[in-house]
């Protein structure tokens, strides 16, 4: 999507160790309308696939999430890192390592807003190694869940992500794909 590789050409930082630097316009600062845009493109690529719900991580995925979901009329459910006290004692819950934090981090959905008759798009900000999304994937999966589809503002090709997700068998969907970050920010266009 010319849109989002034109501003992570103009503002996103390379940190080294494979680290993009988006920050600016996906999670911190969100620039909601690069956003809407780029959920209005998931629900284009996504519209025939009859999902149910968005499911993302928090805090990176619930932007992309929120607006595709928005332009599908789905409701989003974002996977926490920490469980509130109004969440039930008995809930779904994987861990996923953290590119960014080098920790193992948890994620937490409460039961009442996953369920098995769900049919779930995974949205999130970036797909590297795909090993956030198969802690999503393993979430839905004991919530009895199908798995439908996966977006990703930003693919790293070369982490290996996309690979890892095949077996699956659903749509993948990735809006910027980066294929080198050894010298600048190279996309597969």
């Amino acid at each position: 999507m010319k849109e989002l590789i034109d501003r992570i050409r103009r503002d996103g930082k390379m940190l080294g160790n494979g680290i993009l630097k988006v920050d600016s316009f996906v999670n911190h600062q969100v620039d909601a309308g690069l956003m809407d845009a780029c959920g209005r493109e998931f629900a284009r690529r996504f519209k025939g696939i009859h999902a149910t719900k968005v499911l993302t991580a928090e805090i990176s995925g619930i932007a992309p999430a929120l607006t595709t979901a928005l332009h599908l009329g789905l409701p989003v459910v974002y996977a926490r890192k920490t469980k509130p006290i109004t969440m039930p004692d008995t809930v779904l819950l994987t861990l996923a390592p953290s590119h960014t934090k080098g920790v193992m981090t948890e994620l937490i959905v409460s039961p009442e807003y996953l369920g098995k008759d769900e049919r779930v798009l995974i949205i999130d900000d970036f797909l590297a190694s795909g090993a956030t999304i198969w802690g999503l994937v393993r979430l839905a999966q004991a919530a009895g869940a199908t798995i439908v589809g996966i977006g990703a503002l930003i693919e790293k090709t070369f982490e290996g992500g996309r690979a890892a997700l095949a077996p699956l068998g659903v749509p993948i969907e990735s809006l910027a794909l980066i294929k080198s970050m050894d010298d600048g920010i190279i996309f597969d266009e």
